[in-house]
């Protein structure tokens, strides 16, 4: 079912009423002002490329215009949410003070080296343009929707417009500043509307499991260059979960709904020229293998029971895969399940309404 992109009368400001005054002018989360980046600027002194783009095919529910249209305001306006440009890092056995083992981190590991960006210091700024085993990154987070996702950047920075769409961040590149609404990595407005980013993994996870798996990772530290209230999270929190986290609550009107899950139930989803497909995280990891199809060709979704993530394969073949004592069985060999020999698609935690409203042609495996 279809929706008007309008609010449903919650405001982001009533269910945030308990944050501070400091907190509310800085709130991450996708808000943003009427009027900002309407067009492209001219400024001499602005990088003369965007990001680097790729080409992809992926499904399409809406047409540039109608997401064009969808976009919302209600916040700070472009960078008011300040991304992270200058990114300070800890040794794994020196983390910042307020980082519990039970909270969530958004883990990258690229080209040997490996870094944790913790939820409750992204919550406040949503972007840090980083450098991970040498390439130029983007690592981002939607709260409203429980999206991470990676973006190869150049020599360009993404930051906070201070729009959503589908309650979703809407990014922009300091560069051309074409809009990049995040779950869909699509440039909707400027000069690189109708082209796709580049994505890389990232796993959203605990802190305890990714320095488990990675002892030699750099985790984020909280000397961000701004003042911000950092492990207290101004919409709830994950460890335990509660408030935006825990209600069926949202605070827009997804672009289309669909009740087989709650709203904020976890998925994984994925999507490429075969479609959309998402598998809920509770059966994943209760079967660890989920098996399914996209324009009748085959896929497969393990669990990886260390980090508590999951990772999409393509597997045109319709190889045999089986779970067996903490690996994954292919045709009879075993392997990690983050290194099966099958076409790796990008995968990613979000919430179910967020991933609905922008795929509702999605495909459910369960």
């Amino acid at each position: 079912m279809r929706d008007s992109p309008t609010t449903n009368g919650c405001s982001r400001r009533s269910v945030l009423g308990s944050a501070t005054a400091v907190g509310l002018t800085a709130l991450a989360g996708c808000l943003g002002t009427p009027g900002i980046l309407d067009g492209v600027t001219d400024d001499e002194n602005a990088v003369a490329e965007g990001p680097p783009t790729v080409d992809r095919s992926f499904p399409q529910e809406y047409t540039i215009e109608e997401l064009n249209d969808a976009n919302l305001s209600d916040g700070p306006g472009q960078d008011g949410i300040p991304s992270i440009d200058d990114p300070q890092f800890a040794p794994s056995d020196e983390p910042p003070a307020n980082l519990e083992g039970g909270d969530p981190v958004f883990g990258v590991e690229l080209n040997g080296e490996a870094k944790a960006y913790p939820q409750y210091t992204l919550v406040w700024h949503e972007i840090v343009n980083d450098v991970v085993g040498g390439e130029s990154v983007a690592v981002t987070y939607c709260p409203l929707t429980g999206t991470a996702q990676g973006f190869y950047r150049g020599e360009s920075e993404l930051g906070v417009s201070g729009r959503l769409i589908n309650s979703n961040l809407v990014m922009f590149d300091r560069g051309t500043e074409t809009w990049w609404p995040q779950i869909l990595a699509l440039g909707i407005r400027g000069p690189h509307e109708g082209e796709y980013l580049e994505e890389f993994q990232v796993v959203w996870t605990t802190w305890d499991r990714w320095r488990e798996q990675y002892p030699e990772t750099a985790v984020l530290t909280e000397d961000t260059g701004h003042i911000r209230n950092y492990g207290d999270d101004p919409y709830g929190e994950y460890n335990p979960r509660r408030g935006y986290y825990e209600n069926d609550n949202t605070l827009f009107a997804p672009l289309a709904t669909d009740d087989r899950f709650p709203m904020k139930a976890v998925v994984i989803g994925a999507r490429n020229a075969d479609g959309a497909m998402a598998v809920p995280k509770d059966t994943l990891r209760e079967r660890t293998v989920v098996e399914g199809t996209m324009s009748e060709t085959p896929y497969v979704t393990v669990y990886d029971e260390a980090l508590d993530t999951g990772y999409v394969y393509r597997n045109p073949d319709g190889k045999s895969v089986e779970a067996d004592e903490g690996t994954v069985v292919v045709d009879g060999d075993s392997y990690e399940s983050n290194a099966l020999p099958l076409e790796r698609e990008i995968g990613f935690d979000a919430m179910w309404f967020a991933w609905y409203g922008y795929y509702p042609s999605t495909v459910v495996h369960e």
